[in-house]
């Protein structure tokens, strides 16, 4: 037993390192995706004057996509499925959410852009991916998207795909939320 005391301490080093590992893996892929600029993620933006320079020149196309998440019940889709607007000229549409059920749910959009290159002059002024959205049984609601494309997007890109997936976080949305308040679920 005592030779296997080396043995036991460096195997639960291996699980304590393997667990940190774990945790520390979405931090560090969240930086790995800033620095090379892949994942497509978008960042959120301020309307200013300086988004006033509109590239009459250019015309891209942006397709819409939405999918719910296995888990979340809800029907989930764009307005439209592809608008042409020109670089610098701001364009709100509208993402359609339906919840069949019976019950409140608590629903986060997680975007993403591509081609990846792409998302970083796709700016969203107003979106209803930068908070929880929560939909009662049997209602539904439009969630306004407003953006602008970049004049500094490159020439090669003329079609962006934004797509969102749809995820049910009515659990963690329960857990932070004061008794009273979902009494009347």
């Amino acid at each position: 037993m005592a030779q296997n005391k080396p043995l036991i301490g460096k195997l639960i080093l291996v699980a304590l390192a393997m667990f940190g590992f774990g945790f520390a893996l979405v931090p560090l892929y969240d930086v790995f995706c800033d620095l090379t600029g892949i994942n497509g993620k978008t960042a959120a933006v301020a309307a200013t004057g300086d988004n006033a320079v509109i590239d009459t020149s250019r015309v891209i196309t942006i397709e819409f996509l939405a999918r719910p998440n296995k888990d979340m019940p809800w029907v989930f889709k764009p307005e439209v499925q592809t608008m042409t607007v020109h670089p610098g000229e701001i364009h709100i549409m509208n993402y359609l959410a339906e919840n069949p059920t019976g019950r409140l749910i608590v629903g986060q959009a997680v975007p993403s852009v591509s081609p990846g290159q792409a998302a970083l002059y796709f700016n969203k002024i107003e979106c209803f991916c930068f908070s929880q959205q929560q939909l009662a049984g049997g209602k539904d609601m439009l969630m306004p998207l407003q953006f602008y494309v970049d004049p500094a997007l490159p020439a090669q890109f003329n079609t962006i795909t934004l797509n969102y997936t749809l995820y049910d976080v009515t659990q963690a949305w329960t857990a932070q939320q004061p008794q009273q308040d979902i009494i009347g679920e």
